[in-house]
């Protein structure tokens, strides 16, 4: 089973690959789309506003790691988490404690919900997904921290206006030697349309800073 979304300005050519996609597969019409891949679409049609977020799957991701009932915070990371891959010798109780810590599973969902939806997870995201094969008790501290501030922002999403502002922005920001392992620093960027946020990423510069 494959979804699919049909978008156009006009309602009648929507329906002409609808008509020659139904001639050839079987499909169901669910009419205006509400939701896909976890992403839900809401609409303001008075204000011309489109809302994404992903609420329910946030909130799912929240349950399936037991994280429900945590006390939500502000922030995802705060400047003063310095995490590095900790090369000192690792105690037979912390790789049993993270023997048994899906940190693959939750670093993936989270990336999902980054580069989907909520750009503002894009920093504290690349941070964690660094230590994905030899993740220590600190790091595992540092995606609860996340998860914790997902409980109090799961509604949190992307707004597109229908305003006739075509214009392109971009914002970039860097920081100095972020990555304590190989001194590499942070780029960040984001771009805009109108108003509306289109791209954005927060990744580990290749070269070494000096």
């Amino acid at each position: 089973m494959d979804d699919m979304l049909v978008a156009s300005k006009n309602k009648a050519k929507v329906q002409t690959p609808k008509s020659l996609l139904g001639s050839e597969f079987k499909m169901k019409d669910l009419g205006a789309a509400e939701k896909i891949f976890g992403i839900e679409i809401r609409r303001d049609r008075v204000q011309r506003k489109l809302f994404l977020c992903q609420e329910g799957y946030i909130l799912k991701v929240l349950k399936r790691f037991g994280m429900n009932a945590s006390k939500p915070i502000s922030t995802p990371l705060t400047s003063s988490i310095r995490l590095s891959k900790l090369n000192h010798t690792q105690f037979e109780a912390e790789k049993e404690y993270m023997a048994r810590i899906p940190y693959a599973s939750v670093v993936g969902s989270l990336m999902y919900a980054m580069v989907c939806t909520r750009p503002d997870l894009a920093q504290a995201v690349g941070v964690v997904s660094r230590f994905m094969s030899n993740p220590r008790k600190k790091h595992w501290f540092a995606v609860k921290r996340i998860l914790r501030y997902l409980k109090g922002t799961p509604d949190i999403g992307l707004v597109y206006r229908g305003d006739n502002s075509c214009s392109l922005t971009g914002y970039s920001d860097f920081d100095f030697v972020a990555d304590l392992d190989a001194r590499r620093s942070v780029t960040g960027y984001a771009f805009t349309i109108g108003n509306s946020l289109v791209s954005w990423k927060a990744t580990l510069q290749p070269t070494v800073a000096l």
